[in-house]
Parts: C-alpha cells; sequence; structure tokens
C-alpha cells in the first residue's frame, strides 16, 4: 500500500511540474490564437502523463524496459492528441473569424446573418445574440429615419404656418398705419385672432418640446373621469356649433382616474378639436368611457370617413397632419403627437383605429387604485 502512495504521489508531483509549466506558457501566449491555447492544453496534459511516468521509474518502480514502453505509448497519445487539438483549433478559429466577418455588417449599417454550418454551443448564443442585437439596431434605425423625417416636415409646416399669418399680421399693420383700413375693428379683430393661434402653436411647440425632453412634471390627482370628459365637452362645444357638429357624450361612466387634470383636459380637447374639424357639418362626434380589463378607456369617434390603412402608424407622429392639411385649421400637426407624449406619461397608451363612417381614437388609462 505504500509503494502505490509513493508512486501516487511522483505522479501527482510529475504532473504538478508540468501543469504549472503549461499555466506558465498560456499566460505568455494569452493573446494568441486559440488553435494554440488548445495546442499547450494538449500538451499539458501529455507532458503531466510523460513526467509522472518518469518519475515513477526515477524511484525504480518501473523497469527499462516497461519505461520504454510506457514512454512510446504516451509519445504516440501525444501526437494524436496535439494534431487533433491543432484542428479542433484551426476549426474554431475559422469559425470566429467567419462570426467577425459576419459581425462586421454592423458598422456598415446593415443587418447581421449568422454563418452556416456547424459551431460550437458558446459561438452558436454569441450568434443568436447578435441577431437579436441586429434587430434592435434595426429598429432603432428605423425608428431615427422616421424620427428625422417627422422633424423636416414639422419644419416645412411650422414654416408655412407661420410665414402666412405673419404676412397677414404685416399687411393689416401696415393697412393700420396707414390709415387705408376700411373697418380698423375688424382688423384688430383679426389681427387678435391670428395673435392667438400663433401663441396656440408656440405653446403646443413647448408642451411637445418638454414632452421629448422628459421634462413634463405631472401633478396627478383623483379625478372622476364623468368631469373631465364634461368639462372637454363644454369647451369644445362653440367649435362644434360654428362647424355644424353635434357632440354626444352619454356613454361616460363615472370611473375614477388618477390623473393630472390639466394634461389630461388637453389631451381631450385635442381628440375633440381634430374630431370636429375633420367632420363635416351635420355629422357627430361621440365622445365615450368605459372601464375595461386593460384599464379606464376614453374613446372619441368622429365622421372624417376613416384614415387611408398606411397612414394610420403616422397618426400620433410629430408633424402628420394627413392629406388634407394645407389649410390653416389643421394646425401644425402637433396635436395628436401632445397627446401620445401626455397619456404616455401617465403610463397609458394612445390610439386609432378606422370606423364604419369614420375613426376612433382611444386612450387607455391605469386604473385607480382602490
Amino acid at each position: 500500500m505504500s509503494d502505490m502512495l509513493l508512486i501516487a504521489l511522483y505522479a501527482f508531483l510529475g504532473a504538478v511540474v508540468a501543469g504549472l509549466l503549461g499555466a506558465w506558457v498560456l499566460l505568455l501566449i494569452r493573446s494568441r490564437s486559440l488553435s494554440l491555447h488548445l495546442t499547450v492544453v494538449a500538451a499539458v496534459g501529455v507532458t503531466a502523463m510523460l513526467a509522472g511516468t518518469l518519475a515513477v521509474a526515477q524511484a525504480m518502480f518501473l523497469s527499462g524496459h516497461d519505461l520504454r514502453v510506457v514512454t512510446t505509448v504516451v509519445l504516440m497519445a501525444a501526437v494524436v492528441s496535439l494534431a487533433t487539438a491543432l484542428l479542433l483549433g484551426r476549426w474554431v478559429s475559422a469559425r470566429s473569424r467567419a462570426l467577425t466577418l459576419a459581425a462586421r455588417s454592423f458598422g456598415d449599417g446593415g443587418d447581421f446573418t449568422s454563418p452556416g454550418g456547424p459551431t460550437t454551443a458558446e459561438l452558436t448564443d454569441l450568434s443568436r445574440e447578435l441577431e437579436l442585437t441586429s434587430a434592435k439596431l434595426a429598429e432603432s434605425r428605423e425608428r431615427e429615419r422616421a424620427l428625422e423625417s417627422s422633424r423636416r416636415e414639422l419644419v416645412a409646416w411650422i414654416s408655412h404656418d407661420l410665414r402666412t399669418p405673419l404676412a397677414g399680421l404685416r399687411a393689416m399693420s401696415e393697412a393700420l398705419e396707414d390709415g387705408v383700413a376700411a373697418d380698423p375693428a375688424r382688423y384688430l379683430r383679426q389681427i387678435r385672432t391670428e395673435v392667438e393661434r400663433l401663441n396656440g402653436m408656440v405653446g403646443d411647440l413647448f408642451e411637445l418640446s418638454r414632452i421629448h425632453a422628459g421634462a413634463l412634471a405631472l401633478s396627478p390627482s383623483r379625478i372622476s373621469l364623468y368631469d373631465l370628459v364634461s368639462d372637454a365637452l363644454a369647451g369644445a362645444d362653440p367649435l362644434a356649433r360654428e362647424h355644424g357638429v353635434r357632440l354626444v357624450g352619454d356613454r361616460v361612466a363615472a370611473v375614477p382616474v388618477e390623473v393630472d387634470g390639466k394634461e389630461m383636459s388637453r389631451v381631450l380637447g385635442n381628440l375633440l378639436v381634430n374630431a370636429i374639424r375633420r367632420t363635416p357639418a351635420d355629422g357627430t362626434v361621440a365622445v365615450a368611457a368605459e372601464h375595461r380589463a386593460e384599464g379606464v378607456v376614453v374613446s372619441v369617434t368622429d365622421g372624417c370617413g376613416g384614415i387611408p390603412e398606411e397612414d394610420l402608424p403616422r397618426v400620433f407622429d410629430t408633424g402628420w397632419r394627413g392629406t388634407h392639411a394645407r389649410t390653416p385649421p389643421a394646425g401644425a400637426g402637433l396635436g395628436l403627437a401632445i397627446v401620445r407624449g401626455i397619456v404616455e406619461a401617465h403610463a397609458g397608451r394612445a390610439t386609432v383605429r378606422n370606423v364604419p363612417g369614420g375613426c376612433r381614437f382611444e386612450v387607455v388609462l391605469p386604473t385607480a387604485a382602490s
């Protein structure tokens, strides 16, 4: 039993020496290729076996003949092990290079395509993560392009909408200054109307900038949805009468919500003004509010005739005004973007869909805690 312990001790010491030497070599080549690392690891295993055998033979536990036999076997195993390590290393290195080349498409604005063929589990997981990252980057690039397009459209439309009233204000002020205005009181009323419209546009731009900057400070309180909708209908009633549109709000439940009353009133006001302006005379704008499984839902249904399906995803984009958006009443295309920003700040969502004869805007808000 003592001889076996000594053999194990000598073999262990020889293996330790080989392992320390191998660790030192691996430290020196830590920045080299994977194939070289695998070769060193295979060599360490063979060297550990050979060192242990030589230590045991030195202690006179092996005869000369047995030592030659064992050494020959170890050398043959070394040849096969090193060849296998080299082949495996070259294969893994080739798969890594293919993965590297495929990943370079990120820098060119392309999509990542995983290289074909079998590979290791680690490289397969890495390829899968790169594919997911590629998909996310593609979505981000698409959002960035859409946002940039919306910004360009917004600048163009704001410039157009500002130029028209400013030109009118300049002409009317010059007429008043020169004393050629036939009806000064009418000119003054028109000037005030244009100034109020410009003030509204500037207010919308300021509100939108706060939303995009994440600086929209909310002061939520528990409010009855019935009161919010009633106040919004009362505020929009003069505009509805002017356009000959009927306002209907008989399906509004008295559901409590935790919202900023001022901001949510702006949301409802923007939706109602948009619906009234898009609905022809003798049409109807209906407001409803109810409690559903997903939360409290407020809907505004107009009679605009519907929105083209290809335009539905863009309705809440900044600057979007549809195909009938060149007249001043259409505004600068900021109202619905403000609606979405305020609703999302309340942890809700705003959606739109076509219904027979028009479209329906829905605002979903979280249910107030009991």
